[in-house]
Parts: structure tokens; C-alpha cells; sequence
């Protein structure tokens, strides 16, 4: 939280494209891209926001301002109906549409020649789940993945979020959640049920009454196993960085190291990064020095 403070006055400094990419039926996925202004040849990062984010999330924008200085194009996407995409897609995201991140790469592989993906919290869930699940469709364009603080096994860290020295997280997830959805719910009704929310005080309880009901799951538990990333990473074949910290509160140690990986997969464990926090020196602004470790992996991976 500490993290979430420093940044609270970060804004966005570049020239802004915003893009509408189609994914499946009627969903619409808000994309926002700062272009290199030297052409298109240049690598691209795409960045995914965590739960309850957008492609205004201080990580998202610290580590964007960091890659485009280094010469990056950089493009922010907001899963379904986050940020300024609520009216145009009310409609509920969860940590297994791994097609819409297919969507966006394949609408970001006409446009550059190569590029990576920056991913945060349940967003590096999903992207960490697509690079497996959807690795045959993924475009040759797609060189890598950086996932920051990837909740491996959501059973866990729901049940993380239930100690008690975690009740402002739980709280504030719950809260947001349930206003986010009756925001849904008020924009498409014949699509959400008035009052579904009610009585929801955690994580957990909002997954198995609205996300498993509106996904396709049977419950809770059904949706954590069917879309937690952690068995499948031995199936990813591209360049990959999981970045975990040693004392996330709501991401247990154990739900990030014990998981087997493929040859392309780099676990790191780092000393004290709370959950997407890493307060430190940096390059990047506000102290983000996990932009730092993204970009420098990056750099490492040949094809960028």
C-alpha cells in the first residue's frame, strides 16, 4: 500500500491513441498506445492491470513511462468494462478470458513486429494462463511475458485474503467488486441480476455467487482450478518472468515457488516487495523498481 501511495499523483505524459479491440460476441477491449513517433519498427510492451485496475493503475503508468523512454511503443489494455471501457463493455472479466488477451495480441502483431507482455497481479495470471492454455494460436510476434505478483493458485490467495491481519485488502477488493458489478448490472440489466452483490463480504463469496455464476463455473473453487496458472507453467514455450515477492500478503510464498516450469520459464522470489509494491531505487518514476527488472529481462531476450 505503501507503493500505491508514492504513485497516487502519477499521470500519463505521452500522446495517446485509444483502439477498440473486438474479441468474442459483443466484447469490446479498450486498448490505449503511445507510439514511438520514429515509426512502428520499434518493440511494443503491453501492459495488463491486476484486479479491479485499469490502464490508469500507478504500476501500469510507472512502468509504461519507464519503456517508453527506452524506446518501447507502449499500450495499456483494460479488461472487460475497466476504466473509461464501462459503457462501451458492461460486462464482468475474469482471470480465464484468455481470449481476449489472443484478441489484443493478434491486433498488436499487425501493427509492430515484435513485442512483449508486462503483467500485474490477476492480470499476470491471465497472461502467464494464455501463454499455456493458448499457445498455439499466439502470433509470432509475441516474444515474452514479464508477470509481476501472479496469483498461481487462486485458492490460495483467496484464502490468504481471509487472515485476519488482511482485512483492508479483502475489504477494499470486496467493496470495489461489488460496486463494479452493480455498475454492470445497472448499464445491462438483462445481463446481470439487481441484488446478486448483496450480503458479499470476500473475495471467495464474490467468486462463487457472481464470477463463477456469470463465467460458466460451478463454484468458487471450480473457477480457481480451472484458471490458476501455476500447473500449466511447464507448457509455456516463450520467454518467461514470474516476479514474486517473499512477503506479498495476500500471495503466499509456497503458491509461487513450488509450482515445476519449462526450460522458458524464470521464477524469481525478491526480498521484500509486498504485492506490487516494490518501493526502491529505480529508473522507473515513483520508486517502481520492478519496471526496472521487467525492462532489464526484457532487454535480455534476443528477438527484442
Amino acid at each position: 500500500m505503501g507503493g500505491q501511495f508514492v504513485r497516487s499523483f502519477l499521470e500519463w505524459p505521452f500522446a495517446t491513441e485509444d483502439s477498440v479491440v473486438a474479441a468474442e460476441d459483443d466484447v469490446r477491449l479498450l486498448v490505449r498506445a503511445s507510439w514511438q513517433p520514429d515509426g512502428r519498427a520499434r518493440p511494443a510492451l503491453l501492459l495488463v492491470h491486476g484486479l479491479e485496475g485499469s490502464d490508469e493503475a500507478r504500476y501500469m503508468l510507472a512502468t509504461g513511462i519507464l519503456a517508453f523512454n527506452a524506446g518501447y511503443h507502449v499500450i495499456r489494455m483494460n479488461m472487460r468494462g475497466c476504466g473509461d471501457s464501462l459503457e462501451m463493455c458492461p460486462r464482468l472479466y475474469n482471470a480465464g478470458l484468455t481470449t481476449d488477451l489472443v484478441a489484443v495480441f493478434g491486433w498488436l502483431a499487425e501493427r509492430v513486429p515484435r513485442f512483449a507482455v508486462g503483467a500485474f497481479s490477476l492480470g499476470a495470471g491471465l497472461t502467464l494462463l494464455t501463454l499455456a492454455r493458448e499457445k498455439q494460436r499466439l502470433p509470432a510476434a509475441c516474444a515474452g511475458a514479464v508477470a509481476v505478483c501472479p496469483p498461481l493458485d487462486m485458492s490460495l490467495c483467496a484464502d490468504a485474503l481471509e487472515l485476519r491481519k488482511n482485512w483492508i485488502y479483502q475489504m477494499r477488493f470486496t467493496r470495489s467488486l461489488c460496486r463494479s458489478y452493480r455498475a454492470r448490472q445497472k448499464l445491462a440489466p438483462e445481463r446481470h441480476e439487481k441484488g446478486r452483490e448483496r450480503g458479499i463480504t470476500s473475495l471467495r463469496q464474490f467468486d462463487d455467487v457472481v464470477t463463477a455464476h456469470y463465467g460458466g463455473y460451478g463454484d468458487a473453487e471450480h473457477y480457481y482450478r480451472t484458471v490458476s496458472a501455476g500447473p500449466r507453467l511447464e507448457e509455456i514455450d516463450r520467454p518467461t518472468l514470474v516476479l514474486g515477492t517473499d512477503n506479498d500478503p495476500f500471495i503466499p510464498y509456497d503458491s509461487i515457488a513450488h509450482w515445476p516450469h519449462s526450460e522458458h520459464v524464470r521464477v524469481e522470489i525478491v526480498e521484500g516487495g509486498g504485492h506490487v509494491g516494490f518501493l526502491g531505487a529505480s529508473k522507473a518514476p515513483r520508486f517502481f523498481w520492478a519496471a526496472d527488472r521487467m525492462l532489464a529481462f526484457l532487454h535480455a531476450i534476443d528477438s527484442l
